[in-house]
């Protein structure tokens, strides 16, 4: 290969890194809203270098969460390794909900479907077969409620993206008190070792009223035409 060439592997190869970093970084902070011309702008490159790269939005979006996709599957996989049913099934969704704490992106990204982007499809597929055997190994042992459905789990992780995306700065401290009541109700009523001891603490009153002033509907802007 001439240098020429090389140097143009090089720049290309340069030039993805920096795009999938500066989606990474939007996806993050901002969620998937985040435009493809805002991720060109971050990435310090032209739009028709992100398309040329990335032809469509979703293997933009695969590209930069197959690492945290890879991540979620290891969370299954983990959790059945563990010899006890109930701790490998709570294991799992306080690992999960937590994922999402951390990213905004992949908050939505485990909330839905992204059909042409198949490796992020497929580790998903991956999970869910796990997450059935979690279920069924947790009401095989008498420790999960027997009408707890393998869809439960979409619903749990939509309504922790939502308490994500409203609680703010008190995120955390809020998803952590929405999992422990929700893994209360999903136990067995007085199965051994099923339950926890203790709620996580909820957020303080002052987080939670700051979270709310942020939820506020913006007022109309005055028509101008008046």
């Amino acid at each position: 290969m001439t240098d020429d060439g090389q140097r143009i592997r090089v720049d290309a190869r340069r030039n993805r890194d920096r795009i999938v970093e500066a989606a990474r970084e939007l996806f993050t902070r901002q969620g998937l809203s985040v435009s493809t011309n805002e991720v060109a702008r971050h990435a310090g490159v032209g739009i028709a270098t992100v398309l040329r790269r990335f032809p469509t939005r979703d293997d933009l979006v695969g590209a930069v969460f197959s690492p945290k996709m890879a991540g979620y599957r290891a969370a299954a996989s983990a959790a059945l390794a563990d010899p006890d049913p109930w701790h490998g099934f709570t294991r799992f969704l306080e690992t999960v909900c937590g994922m999402q704490v951390a990213d905004l992106g992949f908050t939505e990204v485990l909330t839905r479907t992204f059909p042409t982007t198949r490796a992020l499809e497929s580790q998903r597929d991956e999970v869910a077969a796990d997450f059935g055997r979690l279920i069924d190994r947790a009401q095989a042992a008498g420790r999960l409620r027997p009408d707890f459905a393998h869809q439960d789990l979409v619903v749990i992780l939509m309504a922790n993206a939502g308490v994500v995306a409203a609680s703010g700065p008190a995120a955390e401290t809020a998803s952590r008190r929405l999992v422990g009541h929700l893994l209360r109700s999903f136990a067995v009523d007085g199965a051994s070792g099923t339950a926890h001891a203790e709620l996580p603490p909820p957020p303080s009153r002052t987080a939670m009223y700051r979270a709310m002033l942020h939820l506020r509907p913006t007022p109309p802007k005055p028509d101008s035409r008046r």
